[in-house]
């Protein structure tokens, strides 16, 4: 059986179109279908829902009315983008120009991270430990062989994959946008926290608390974790902030010296 057949379960009920709908607007909620995926043919999806191509056609029709899915003739049928940018260009600028805002999505992350981490330690499947494992596992590889940019890859991956399994969708969709912002740097960049770190040997066991708390089945832990990470990233900014303004006041101290001299 393909991949994509085991997505999709048939369906021998009289109100076959509601039905239809209903399974991939469950599968968007669910984020098993995220913006952009590719649905399968309306052939094949008859067949994966065992039902008449007339049926499908009306409920693709429903959901493309409704804004769930887009068709692109000669490309296929594809998830809408739903949850679009989590800020406007405009404001992501304002956000970049104004430093002390940076907290904010700070303050935010730990909040919503620190709660996700909690579900899942709670809720999580034995699919997503296998997910979350996997992750942590290319993060350490990337910690081994020093590459910086598969760890920023990782990392985002890994705290994305502790939220899906909260199985909460509000905030399976709010930060997937706001994890698009931290892939895009918009925010910070990992390769400055592992210049205040040392080694980035301090975050990667700060993801392994986090994932042994969710793993564990120990929500108190899994919270704490998670919420401490991000102290760590809030308390490493800071730091090195500082650490960037005393640098400027002293080569402009050195610059006025050098003005008093003879």
């Amino acid at each position: 059986m393909p991949p994509t057949q085991a997505l999709f379960d048939s369906i021998r009920h009289e109100s076959v179109v509601d039905l239809v709908v209903d399974q991939v607007e469950e599968m968007i909620l669910q984020g098993i279908l995220r913006e952009g995926a590719r649905l399968p043919s309306e052939r094949d999806l008859a067949e994966r829902f065992d039902v008449s191509r007339p049926k499908v056609r009306e409920a693709l029709k429903r959901l493309e009315g409704d804004g769930l899915i887009r068709v692109q003739h000669g490309e296929g049928t594809f998830v809408a983008e739903l949850t679009g940018q989590a800020m406007s260009p405009a404001l992501i600028a304002l956000y970049a120009r104004h430093g002390l805002a940076f907290y904010d999505y700070l303050e935010y992350r730990r909040e919503q991270e620190g709660f996700a981490a909690r579900l899942a330690a709670t809720r999580a499947t034995a699919t997503d430990h296998d997910e979350i494992r996997r992750l942590l596992g290319v993060m350490e590889e990337a910690q081994a062989n020093g590459d910086a940019e598969q760890s920023e890859q990782a990392d985002v991956a890994f705290h994305g994959a502790v939220v899906n399994a909260s199985h909460n969708a509000m905030l399976m969709h709010m930060m997937t946008s706001i994890y698009d912002l931290t892939r895009r740097g918009v925010f910070y960049n990992r390769r400055f926290l592992r210049t205040i770190d040392g080694t980035g040997e301090r975050l990667l066991d700060q993801h392994r608390q986090i994932a042994e708390g969710v793993l564990a089945g120990n929500p108190d832990a899994a919270e704490a974790a998670a919420r401490s990470h991000l102290d760590f990233v809030e308390q490493s900014f800071r730091l090195g902030h500082d650490r960037e303004r005393r640098e400027r006041a002293a080569r402009k101290r050195q610059m006025a010296a050098g003005l008093r001299k003879p």
